[in-house]
């Protein structure tokens, strides 16, 4: 065995194999440039005035022609089937038109409808009555369209009871593993349902604590209010407390304009059209496909070097499953397996039902200026080693599955950089494995639906850097655990530096971490603040600065602060408080203790209403060592949108 095979995996030699022969056929000769356009046809030569229509086509021509550059002019692409990459497409570019638009579809037009009482319309589509056709998405005029709902706004609450203990994830989780019964079946209060539920159509998303559970349903007996699952939930009704659905896809939940629900006894689309729609005239659009462009590589055949620019994805489906944490279960509109070296530039991925963009197990992938919003499950998903995903953003995930995250990292040294995320319904972005860099993201308005989570949440990870960010606005509408800054389960020697948290009240939250620092970071809250330490040690808080109208409160064990060196806390009410955790129970109620050169001082900020967070003259903050925070654009960025 050579030396350099005792040094490198095999999955690595062979991804160095197929980058260096597509550097060598780059090298080699000129690059072929292939056409493809809305108005083309397969037969043609794919040159710029005969192109392609397809890009499957462009795609088989690429593979006989290296190096290859596929050119989508604008328009709108129907796929049959997902674009299919693999090893033999190592190299190749597609990219839009300068300054045109192409759209990639995964679904089908809607049409005929015809008048359905007073304010529906319908469609038939016989499929979805045989069971061929099943989605939960659907696009009118461009718009991501709820489905129909009870209750109306909010949720219902049932009445099944597991008061099972959780046991933590690092502990096994439940202290007994749920039965299958009490993972199907959910008893409801008399009077929210009836017997004109529809089980053949009806779908429920049952709530839990960090995620949710889409469920069909095979049975209902209205005498006695009990449901059963086609599926399993992910964790039973009623686990941690939490006893709260909401049933999807029936005829009584229309009660809205822009509402649908897909019939699946008789085969049709109902929808309510909203003020000045024709549905004559609509452009309705329904999923056919979870993915538009597949990378299949797998680890000893690596797709390498490929690039994509300028594409818009738009329109995927997801099973009927429970997604499980962070809605993980769902592919991506863009999804990339042992993909490496290749670059995702100036993506546009929106109203899709899973996720935007999905990798996993690949190498030194960069994703870069995309945009992805109105997404039924996640945003952005980076899970590899040495990945890039920067300069994106992200927006309005979650619209199905609500414990979606908008930007997850998972691998090794992987670097999220200065993405602006916003308007989700749980957590914003994610980490977990080790050595990440997660820098310079502008997040507000996380935690907009479910619990126990963060603007920025990291577990189960070692030497993750936190540095940079700003975190605004998250208030805690699920009533239990949104933070700013969030290290869980088994996150050790973290660094969590130089950061902004501003309105939000809970802005720092360790839980079961190890020898992690938190140090040169601002605080600004308007009312009272929190920081809690729960079964955590060697925690060390350094040169930070906690500004708030109210109480500070340090809710941690003795031995959970390990040191807290230089930093400053200004109540304005003269409120600092130690609560002396136990467990998780408050043993005792104490004035906090500031040592090892802490203080109570107002830190004298230029302007915080303008987000100019350096120190006026007279500002005990230098003496301590803490420098102002250096975030760019920091006006800008705590203006409201």
């Amino acid at each position: 065995m050579s030396t350099s095979q005792r040094h490198h995996p095999p999955q690595a030699l062979a991804a160095a194999l197929i980058l260096a022969s597509v550097l060598a056929a780059s090298a080699g000769g000129a690059e072929t440039v292939f056409y493809v356009a809305a108005n083309g046809n397969d037969a043609n030569a794919g040159t710029k005035n005969k192109p392609f229509a397809t890009l499957a086509k462009a795609r088989d021509a690429a593979r006989a022609q290296k190096p290859a550059r596929i050119v989508v002019h604008g328009g709108r692409y129907f796929l049959g089937a997902p674009l299919d990459l693999v090893a033999a497409d190592s190299g190749l570019v597609i990219e839009a038109a300068p300054r045109e638009t192409p759209v990639l579809v995964g679904g089908r037009r809607i049409t005929g409808w015809q008048r359905d009482g007073e304010h529906c319309w319908a469609a038939s589509v016989p499929e979805a009555a045989g069971g061929k056709w099943d989605f939960r998405m659907l696009v009118v005029n461009g718009s991501f369209c709820q489905r129909a709902r009870l209750p109306e706004t909010g949720t219902f609450t049932h009445l099944t009871d597991f008061k099972v203990p959780w046991m933590s994830t690092s502990g096994g989780g439940w202290k007994r593993k749920p039965t299958t019964e009490e993972l199907t079946t959910m008893h409801y209060r008399p009077g929210d349902l009836g017997p004109w539920l529809d089980t053949a159509s009806a779908e429920v998303t049952v709530y839990h604590m960090w995620d949710e559970s889409l469920v069909g349903l095979v049975a209902h007996d209205p005498a006695t209010q009990m449901l059963t699952f086609s599926t399993p939930a992910g964790h039973p009704p009623g686990a941690f407390g939490v006893k709260k659905y909401v049933v999807w896809n029936v005829r009584e939940g229309l009660r809205a304009p822009g509402q649908w629900f897909l019939d699946k006894r008789a085969g049709r689309v109902v929808y309510w059209p909203r003020p000045g729609e024709d549905m004559r005239r609509a452009d309705v659009l329904a999923p056919t496909m979870e993915s538009l462009i597949r990378f299949n590589g797998t680890p000893k055949a690596p797709v390498c070097g490929v690039t994509l620019k300028g594409l818009t994805f738009t329109v995927t489906t997801t099973p009927l499953r429970a997604g499980g944490f962070g809605a993980g279960a769902f592919a991506g509109a863009v999804h990339a397996v042992c993909a490496n070296d290749c670059r995702f530039q100036g993506l546009t991925v929106f109203n899709v039902a899973g996720k935007g963009i999905r990798t996993w197990s690949c190498q030194q992938l960069h994703i870069t200026g995309c945009h992805v919003r109105d997404t039924g499950a996640g945003g952005i998903q980076v899970q590899g080693s040495e990945c890039v995903a920067a300069s994106n953003h992200v927006h309005r995930v979650g619209r199905l599955y609500p414990s979606a995250v908008a930007v997850s990292v998972g691998g090794q040294r992987n670097r999220i950089a200065g993405n602006e995320i916003h308007d989700t319904p749980y957590s914003a972005l994610t980490a977990g494995s080790n050595g990440h860099v997660i820098e310079r993201n502008l997040i507000y308005r996380a935690m907009r639906e479910l619990h126990d989570g963060a603007g920025i949440y990291i577990t189960f990870c070692t030497n993750v850097v936190v540095r940079g960010n700003v975190v605004r606005d998250i208030t805690d509408l699920g009533g239990y655990g949104a933070s700013a800054y969030y290290l869980d389960e088994q996150a050790r020697d973290c660094l969590v530096e130089s950061n902004l948290s501003v309105n939000v009240a809970w802005p720092v939250h360790l839980h079961m971490t190890t020898n992690n620092v938190v140090r040169g970071n601002v605080f600004i809250t308007p009312g009272n603040a929190k920081v809690s330490m729960a079964r955590t040690t060697g925690a060390v808080f350094e040169r930070n600065v906690f500004h708030a109208g109210g109480e500070i409160l340090f809710r941690c064990a003795t031995n959970g602060l390990a040191a807290m060196p230089n930093n400053i806390f200004h109540s304005k009410t003269g409120q600092l408080v130690w609560e002396r955790l136990g467990d998780y129970s408050v043993k005792a109620k104490l004035p906090l203790e500031l040592r090892d050169g802490s203080i109570a001082a107002d830190p004298r900020f230029v302007r915080v209403e303008r987000g100019d967070f350096r120190f006026q003259r007279g500002s005990p903050a230098p003496a301590l060592g803490i420098e102002p925070l250096k975030l760019p654009e920091a006006s800008r960025r705590l203006k409201p949108e």
